[in-house]
């Protein structure tokens, strides 16, 4: 078989941890698969490297940082156990440190910190980490090399959350890592970085290590994408929220779409679409048990409950846009979201009523303010639009499986279970796949409907 597995940063978190992955790796190499290994940044360096980039940007001291960097990298290659291979790495974080302390001194001199600047400087927490991983590997006897996923993503240059141009990237994974797998080798790519064709380092959101192995997967043709994290796969909900939740084996492409897009932070949002594209199952699994974790395919045939899990997006805002003026003038709906759209604000759900004189939507919360001062301006007298007002601290609950299609009165099982602890429904929506409902509430009852759910559909 030929296997991405894909590890984040608690997985590389200090030496042992790496040595742990490389062991993994290593293992499961020698049961006589081809292994693709795509890794994070160690955990908390991307923080710390933005931390740097907002001190240089104030003109207040980095060295620091930058010691601290070295120290912490040069402990986590403490089972590099080859002398020649030891030094080797730790040149190779020194010199990935002075290229990132140039970074630094830019972002001062020229008074700006952007998005592309921003970009190039996360860059070195995986740069430095897979560095460190193929080394590991490689003291461990079996040859690696660490490829940066700049020379094989392309995108565009929509810097912090680049899109993937996927048929250049697709041809330039396979031509830059098929000669590494013939050789027997085991390459260690960094996640979350790619190449605007323009040649600028670009990222593809914070996360985005899983979109990496999945864009990998379906470039190199895989036979399965490893999620390796630190649970022990998705679960049917937030075990902090619910402590009777539990590991679901098997989920569908669209399942594990649906959940991963709202909220359940096992998955990058994005990762699953790669491996729709080319039918590859994706498996998420725990780095530190082993828990065969779940497994995500086109079709399941195990765990046919009606509901299989349920996710929650915190910390959201409904916007309102009202007037009589809106009733049957067409393209009122269409200006709402182009305005939206100009200022990258993320829309979660929408909503009309079937007079046309109201449409609702969910955002992040800290997006209210942007987003009616962007209405604002797009309908600036009251003839359309005669009110623009919002509800912040509420909660988004996604209730999701693929057993709601064609069951008759699943929605209505859902509102009935969470009626009985009181709880009121602010906004509702169901997804055309007909795999998922989601509905809206206030903060304050967001666990409880969870919970209440959780316990009438999977206990």
């Amino acid at each position: 078989m030929r296997i991405v597995m894909k590890y984040g940063g608690t997985s590389v978190g200090n030496a042992e941890r790496f040595l742990n992955t490389a062991n993994i790796a290593i293992d499961t190499y020698n049961k006589g698969n081809e292994v693709i290994v795509v890794v994070s940044a160690m955990s908390g360096v991307t923080d710390m490297l933005l931390g740097a980039a907002e001190k240089s940007l104030k003109g207040e001291d980095i060295a620091s940082i930058l010691n601290e960097l070295r120290s912490k990298h040069f402990d986590a290659c403490k089972n590099i156990k080859n002398e020649e291979l030891l030094k080797i790495t730790k040149e190779g974080i020194d010199i990935l440190l002075v290229d990132l302390e140039k970074s630094l001194i830019g972002v001062h001199y020229l008074g700006e910190l952007s998005l592309r600047s921003k970009d190039r400087i996360v860059s070195f927490g995986e740069r430095l980490s897979s560095l460190i991983l193929s080394k590991t590997i490689e003291a461990q006897g079996v040859p690696s090399d660490k490829v940066d996923a700049f020379s094989l993503i392309v995108t565009d240059n929509n810097f912090g959350e680049a899109a993937v141009i996927f048929n250049e990237s697709y041809k330039k994974i396979s031509n830059n890592l098929s000669p590494l797998l013939t050789k027997g080798m085991i390459p260690v790519i960094t996640g979350f970085i790619a190449k605007s064709k323009e040649g600028d380092i670009t990222t593809l959101g914070r996360g985005g290590s899983d979109y990496t192995a999945s864009i990998i997967g379906a470039g190199i043709a895989a036979d399965e994408i490893w999620i390796m994290t630190d649970v022990d796969g998705i679960m049917t909900t937030n075990p902090k929220i619910c402590s009777n939740a539990y590991t679901i084996p098997e989920l569908s492409y669209l399942e594990a779409m649906e959940l991963a897009y709202f909220g359940a932070k096992v998955l990058h949002p994005r990762t699953i679409e790669p491996a729709v594209s080319k039918n590859i199952p994706v498996r998420v699994k725990n780095s530190m048990s082993e828990s065969t974790g779940t497994l995500i395919l086109k079709e399941t045939n195990a765990n046919h409950k009606v509901v299989k899990a349920i996710s929650i997006i915190e910390n959201a805002a409904i916007v309102y846009v009202s007037g009589a003026g809106m009733i049957g003038v067409p393209g009122v709906a269409a200006k709402v979201f182009k305005a939206l759209g100009d200022f990258n604000i993320n829309v979660y759900m929408i909503s009309q009523g079937s007079s046309e004189a109201n449409i609702s939507f969910v955002i992040s919360e800290k997006d209210t303010e942007k987003s009616e001062n962007a209405l604002r301006k797009t309908f600036p007298t009251k003839d359309l639009v005669k009110d623009i007002s919002h509800i912040k601290g509420v909660n988004i609950i996604s209730v999701v499986g693929k057993g709601m299609k064609g069951a008759v009165g699943t929605a209505a099982g859902l509102f009935s279970a969470i009626a009985k602890d009181k709880i009121n429904i602010l906004m509702i929506s169901q997804g055309s796949s007909e795999v998922s409902i989601s509905f809206v509430v206030s903060k304050e009852d967001g666990y409880k409907a969870i919970r209440a759910i959780h316990k009438e559909y999977l206990e």
